[in-house]
């Protein structure tokens, strides 16, 4: 059945949490979800996700943020085959780009790094690169503070979408 939660429902917490560290990295926020189990649908376990992220700390976010790779490049080593395999998915839109928007974008990513002090995060799901770029140069001129919550919503969608794919809720 699509969007089934019994399986996450029914696991020891410190599974529930290793499950859903795959969908977003910040181990406050794992405690988090898992401890309001059990949850009746897999909406209301998504709901919860999103809603996890919207509540979490800068340092939170930080720690999750450690987990994604930069626009373009290769998923973490460290990470689970499920993670790199979602990453990959993820930015197949960065993938096919032509040399020269990848070299931008590489380029963009060191220029953001250094202006915010962590990676460039924005869900690539069904964007291009091209769209990513413009995204990325546009969000150079946020300020820190409008940046940590655009960053904090980037984040909100990006586990939306792998909690509902951890359910088989596509």
């Amino acid at each position: 059945m699509a969007g089934d939660i019994g399986w996450l429902n029914s696991l020891p917490p410190d599974r529930a949490e290793q499950e859903l560290l795959t969908c977003c990295a910040s181990r406050q926020w794992a405690q988090k979800v898992a401890a309001s189990r059990p949850y009746p649908d897999a909406g209301s376990a998504t709901a919860a996700a999103v809603a996890g992220v919207c509540e979490l700390s800068w340092p939170d976010v930080e720690e999750a943020l450690s987990a994604h790779p930069r626009i373009g490049d290769r998923a973490k080593a460290e990470l689970s085959e499920r993670e790199a395999a979602w990453s990959r998915g993820e930015q197949s839109g960065a993938a096919g780009a032509d040399l020269a928007v990848r070299t931008e974008l590489a380029a963009g990513n060191l220029a953001y790094e250094e202006r915010f002090g962590h990676v460039f995060l924005i869900r690539a799901t069904g964007r291009s690169a091209e769209e990513m770029l413009t995204e990325l140069r546009k969000r150079l001129a946020n300020s820190e503070l409008d940046e940590r919550i655009k960053v904090q919503s980037e984040l909100a969608d990006i586990t939306r979408l792998r909690v509902r794919k951890l359910l088989g809720d596509k």
